[in-house]
């Protein structure tokens, strides 16, 4: 396994490469820097763990998988949906499962 150098944030850290992984670590490496330096430079944030945190979450948020339209069909409809009422019985059935894990906690929806 090769070992590359790279900067994040201006901090160095050598990282372990798989064979013929040296060009995806490095896209990686400029995606998370740019990140943290774009939060950072916004200057709300100035620890460097929050930044980490916030710039990941941000990266998983961008490759999450968006989830199809057929589990919301209230938001597609031209008809409100009332409070608890699904009209697709999969998500009719976890939102039961929710309540039911909620407790006297209250609804969900």
């Amino acid at each position: 396994m090769k070992q590359l150098e790279v900067q994040i944030m201006g901090q160095s850290y050598l990282l372990g490469c798989p064979e013929g992984g040296q060009g995806r670590l490095l896209e990686a490496v400029e995606r998370v820097d740019t990140a943290m330096c774009k939060i950072r430079d916004a200057g709300k944030v100035k620890a460097r763990d929050r930044i980490a945190v916030l710039a990941a979450l941000n990266l998983a948020f961008d490759v999450a998988p968006v989830p199809p339209p057929a589990l919301a069909p209230a938001a597609r409809s031209s008809e409100p949906a009332l409070a608890g009422e699904a009209r697709d019985p999969v998500l009719a059935a976890l939102l039961a499962r929710l309540d039911g894990a909620l407790g006297d906690d209250g609804r969900l929806l």
